[in-house]
């Protein structure tokens, strides 16, 4: 199965030139990179069309004018790997949070499951360089959205996820409503009522290192309350 991995972006210049090869130098020969970028005013984009010289056909810019959300990045992304062919698809962050080295153990379980995600809440996995009231306010998150859901997953608001082309297609992206990081939960979720096969493999997750965080204590709020929409839908 041919996969795509797919980096939203915005500002992530200190990331970028580093991230690109270390994806490159785990993924399989016919796996393709696509970052979709917002419009960053520091030149990550221009930064990603210098790479491209070195990634004969393997290496990919959408580009967007302006910022337009996470879900609708993500969004944009499954479709254009869609059109161009691809099976498997990974949302990953580009800051290292989400560590390369996890891609070939996602890579491996997505060849009998539907959806392998990348969880910090079983066994084996968790995070570094958190304070102890981050910690809990993130895992109190994904305990929240699974009871109000009815949903196993163990964590449901993580980033690093792969799914397959039929996975994508029972969700319906188009039935997509979240906005911003509840798009994770509700990914996930449709996923599970779909009838979906998921198994959850556990990773370590650490700070970012460089560039600013886009998370803020309003932005996991509002995805909370997003959690009711969801389950309405």
């Amino acid at each position: 199965m041919k996969l795509l991995v797919i980096i939203p972006t915005y500002n992530e210049i200190e990331n970028i030139s580093k991230i690109v090869p270390a994806v490159f130098d785990v993924i399989p020969e016919n796996a393709g990179l696509l970052v979709v970028d917002d419009g960053s005013p520091d030149g990550t984009g221009n930064a990603v069309k210098e790479m491209q010289k070195h990634y004969d056909n393997r290496l990919f810019l959408l580009e967007r004018k302006e910022k337009s959300g996470l879900a609708n990045a993500y969004i944009a992304g499954f479709n254009w790997g869609l059109d161009a062919g691809y099976d498997v698809f990974c949302e990953m962050d580009a800051d290292f949070s989400h560590k390369p080295e996890y891609l070939p153990v996602l890579y491996k379980e997505i060849q009998t499951y539907d959806v392998a995600i990348g969880s910090r809440n079983i066994k084996g996995g968790g995070v570094e360089g958190w304070s102890a009231l981050r910690n809990f306010i993130s895992k109190g998150g994904s305990l929240y959205s699974r009871l109000v859901l009815g949903c196993p997953v163990k964590d449901l608001t993580g980033g690093f996820n792969m799914w397959r082309k039929a996975a994508l297609e029972k969700i319906g992206l188009n039935t997509i409503i979240s906005k911003g990081y509840s798009f994770q939960i509700e990914m996930k979720y449709k996923a599970y009522k779909a009838g979906c096969s998921i198994k959850e493999i556990p990773i370590i997750f650490p700070d970012r290192i460089a560039g600013k965080s886009k998370m803020s204590k309003g932005i996991f709020a509002e995805a909370l309350k997003a959690v009711w929409r969801i389950r309405n839908a």
